[in-house]
């Protein structure tokens, strides 16, 4: 029956990002008691996802970009010789353990997960266009709870903001009293997770003489600059080994 499996054989090749996004977060956020239009706890627990993806997942990603409820991970070395429905699930299902772990959530939670075929070139741009999408998502959550909480519904909230140019919700947050380019970096930018590699040195017992061991360590940084700046391209760049 093996061979009525549909797409069992679909391979994809290196490198690649894998995007995976939560399913009906919105709801569960009620369920979790999260703190709106930002939960420093739900972002420490997707932190922590995108770390233990990076580090125990056997996906061995280079690094991991989240915000909000969305996970973009970039491979250069595939497993499952590159079969595409088991990546995918692989990834998706991990997530949803962890973040379920992370949260001691008692409701179920899934992700959706994709792969997007990406050369090494472009790798840098995937990542400037999601911490582009981690900005808009930013402004548009800052100004919807601010009608939701002015007495609008979630629905009529979405349909004011639709198409509102990002000066005029900028202005809208300002006189209410908050300048959206002084939040927190990790609300305006994301997180990103990756993996330093550095030289120590050490005695080997067996020659007697020091030795150069190169050691890597997982690295959360919420301090994010601007991908599309120089600064941001350079640390991308040094991260993807371009």
């Amino acid at each position: 029956m093996k061979n009525r499996e549909v797409f069992s054989n679909l391979i994809t090749i290196p490198p690649v990002f894998i995007r995976l996004d939560g399913r009906s977060f919105h709801r569960l956020a009620q369920c979790w008691g999260l703190e709106k239009p930002f939960d420093t706890r739900f972002s420490d627990a997707m932190a922590a996802v995108a770390r233990r993806l990076v580090s125990d997942s056997g996906l061995s990603p280079e690094c991991a970009y989240t915000f909000s409820d969305e996970i973009s991970l970039y491979l250069t070395d595939l497993p499952f010789r590159g079969r595409v429905e088991k990546i995918d699930a692989i990834a998706a299902s991990f997530a949803a353990s962890s973040l379920t772990i992370e949260l001691e959530s008692e409701h179920p939670l899934s992700f959706d997960s994709r792969i997007i075929q990406i050369t090494p070139e472009l790798a840098v741009e995937y990542l400037i266009n999601r911490q582009s999408e981690a900005w808009r998502n930013h402004i548009n959550a800052y100004c919807q709870n601010l009608l939701i909480e002015r007495g609008l519904s979630r629905r009529e909230a979405a349909h004011q903001l639709r198409g509102m140019p990002s000066r005029e919700m900028h202005e809208l947050m300002f006189r209410a009293g908050v300048n959206l380019a002084g939040t927190p970096a990790w609300q305006r930018r994301g997180v990103l997770v990756y993996k330093k590699s550095k030289s120590v040195k050490g005695f080997n017992p067996k020659t007697g003489a020091l030795t150069d061991t190169v050691r890597s360590k997982v690295v959360t940084e919420r301090e994010l600059p601007l991908f599309s700046s120089p600064a941001g391209r350079a640390l991308l760049s040094g991260i993807l080994d371009l």
